[in-house]
């Protein structure tokens, strides 16, 4: 029998009121779902209507998944078909433009099976699961990002001497080339990213984990943004998170993560990152069996 899938508390917060949210959740009977925009690196924002390339790459695969992800579904070929359809989109629209430019995100998914569930992802947004019996998964696409973005963010800072006035790296004009750099890998054989954008190949490079309930179980879905929390702040672990979310509710929590980057440390010195404060998205959900 298939497990139930219940939707407590969802929660998507901009960054900053005067940018776009480039992130989108979603949710079906079968699935539910977090997406994070990659801010663009990009000289135009090319989709109109979005705010962003990146908010606009990541709507466009949320009305998809929502509509077509289900215990059914062949999820390799949805993920590629989304990319391709979306390549043809937005070069339809914007002609060729260097790769660093292409509009893409993070995928973190809880998906039901017939036998219990499965995580899949691409990119660094995460799944955390606390099963009744006191079981702990914690589930990413990129275990190793933090890491890798932490100390190419703390060399920015090093350098610059905080995140910058406007509270966006990629305004200094060296980290914007180094990031471009970076950005032109991804979805590529050269780099060790792969995301969902235009790019249907990144479809074969899914992350996907099945899951074993022998109980009930609570499941935290979020954008690397509440998961700082977790790997950048260390105010909590992923139990202890789910936990509070399911004690105070998300808003609470982002409000805890937007008093750590607005007041506790503003300028990146003691806790570096690319950005003073970031999207953030979650969505807090029960799992019966």
């Amino acid at each position: 029998m298939t497990a139930q899938l219940t939707i407590i508390d969802t929660i998507t917060d901009p960054g900053k009121d005067d940018r776009a949210n480039e992130d989108r959740l979603g949710y079906n009977g079968d699935c539910a779902f977090v997406l994070d925009g990659a801010t663009g690196l990009g000289d135009h924002q090319y989709m109109e209507g979005f705010g962003s390339d990146a908010a606009w790459m990541a709507q466009f695969a949320a009305k998809r998944l929502i509509n077509e992800l289900s215990v059914d579904t062949l999820v390799t070929e949805l993920i590629r078909a989304i990319a391709f359809d979306a390549h043809e989109l937005f070069t339809a629209t914007a002609g060729e433009q260097p790769r660093y430019a292409w509009p893409l995100c993070a995928l973190a998914a809880l998906r039901l099976t017939p036998d219990g569930a499965e995580f899949i992802g691409l990119g660094d947004s995460v799944v955390y699961i606390l099963h009744d019996d006191g079981r702990v998964d914690s589930l990413t696409a990129l275990p190793d990002a933090f890491e890798r973005e932490q100390m190419a963010a703390r060399a920015h800072v090093e350098r610059v001497g905080s995140i910058g006035k406007s509270g966006v790296a990629a305004h200094d004009p060296q980290t914007l080339s180094e990031l471009r750099r970076a950005r032109e890998k991804q979805n590529t054989p050269d780099g060790w990213i792969w995301s969902l954008g235009l790019v249907p190949d990144a479809a074969d490079h899914l992350a996907r984990a099945d899951i074993i309930f022998t109980g009930g179980a609570t499941a935290l879905i979020a954008s690397d943004g509440l998961a700082d929390l977790v790997s950048l702040y260390h105010a909590y672990d992923p139990a202890t998170l789910i936990k509070r979310a399911s004690t105070v509710g998300l808003k609470a929590l982002v409000a805890e993560l937007r008093h750590l980057e607005r007041d506790v440390d503003p300028d990146g010195v003691q806790f570096p990152r690319f950005k003073q404060c970031d999207d953030t998205t979650a969505i807090l959900c029960r799992i019966e069996v």
